[in-house]
This record gives structure tokens, sequence and C-alpha cells, in this order.
């Protein structure tokens, strides 16, 4: 009987020791599974319409660029973009978002997917040959930076309705306008995942970071 005992407690001690191990190896393969990465969160308001939820999109546009180049949605259809809004003339922020934004540019120029665009806030003076002259100041490639020129309430609306971003005239501001510093990371489907300050570096490589966390979203597993 005794002996009995003690075999029955081996093999319980036994299962008991296999069970440990296996809570183990099951503790460690989740730790050590890859974690689902966070996805960017999606600006502006949204609507549910039935099973589906809408979310606040860029509108259309119709714009020209600096080789008299109309540009339009479709111009960035499939694609991520950063916009920003600006005017050559300016001497406050600007010429740092432009060093910025130029950095942007070194970092996405051999990347297809990610295309830029800059609207100016004053298109009377920022003429398609003014804008042509600036872009290659910058020695930039007008299919990868589009710098866009057009009718100026249509600049404003659609910096103050599609990208919340503030861009208007201001006499008592010292260059006669005023408008955002903001960097806008723009997703494929139109939507905004992104608003970083285009006069911090900091702010401008955080950016940078989300730009491949954007793309990594498009990867089909």
């Amino acid at each position: 009987m005794k002996n009995k005992i003690s075999q029955r407690s081996i093999v319980n001690g036994q299962w008991s020791g296999i069970g440990v191990w296996l809570f183990v190896i099951g503790f460690v393969l989740v730790a050590c599974a890859p974690k689902k990465e966070e996805r960017l969160p999606i600006f502006g308001e949204k609507t549910v319409e039935g099973m589906d939820t809408v979310y606040h999109t860029i509108g259309n546009f119709q714009f020209v660029d600096q080789d008299s180049a109309l540009v339009t949605p479709d111009t960035y259809k499939n694609k991520i973009y950063v916009a920003d809004f600006f005017f050559t003339s300016c001497r406050t922020i600007c010429p740092i978002m432009k060093t910025q934004m130029r950095r942007v540019y070194d970092s996405i120029q051999n990347d297809p997917s990610v295309l830029l665009l800059s609207h100016s806030i004053d298109p009377e003076y920022d003429t398609v040959a003014l804008l042509h002259d600036f872009a290659q100041r910058l020695d930039v490639k007008s299919e990868k930076w589009h710098f866009v020129t057009g009718v100026k309430d249509s600049i404003y609306k659609i910096a103050q309705t599609g990208y919340f971003a503030t861009a208007m005239e201001d006499k008592s501001e010292p260059d006669g306008f005023i408008h955002s510093g903001a960097f806008l990371l723009i997703d494929k489907e139109k939507r905004i995942r992104g608003k970083y300050d285009g006069t911090k570096e900091d702010d401008v490589n955080r950016m940078l970071g989300d730009i491949r966390k954007l793309e990594r979203e498009y990867v089909v597993h």
C-alpha cells in the first residue's frame, strides 16, 4: 500500500511539474509575442452610417504648382502626403518651416508612396514663376514636392475646413498674413493622421517616425 501511494505521489508530482513548465512556456511565448503596433489617431469629427464609421477627409481642391501643372486630389491618389501653408515673402516662421520640410524631403525623396504639398497663402504675390524659382532654390523635384497657388478664398477655405489650419490675411501682422506652422500628415484615404509643429526639429522627427508607422498600416501581412 505504501509503495502505491509513493508511486501515485511521484506521478502526481511529475504531472504537477509538467504543468508548471507548460505554464512557464506559455507565459514566455505570450510575453515574447510581437505586440500589435498602435495605429495613429484620425483627426476630426466622425459619423456612423449603418455599420460604417465615416471620418473627416480633405475636400476637393484644384490648384496650380510651380510647373503650371494642375494639382488635385488625384495628384495624391494612393499616396501619403504632408501638407503645410506658407508664403515666399514671410520673414517669421516660414524660413524655419521650409528648412524642416527640406529635411522631410530628404527623408522621403526615394520613397514613392510619400509626397509633399505646400500651399501659398499669398497667391497674388506668389505667382507660378516665383514658386518655380523658390523650388529651384530649395533644389527639389516638382513631382515630389508641389508648391501651389490658386484662388485665395479657396486656399483659405481648405486650410480652415479641410486641414484645420490657420491661414488668413491680417494687416496687423508684420507681413500682412497669419498662418499655422503646422505640418499635417494625410493618409491614402485623405484623412488627417497627425499634426506637428513645423518649426520644431523634435516634432518633425516625431512626424518622420509616424510616416513610417503610417506606411506600415498599408503593408499586407
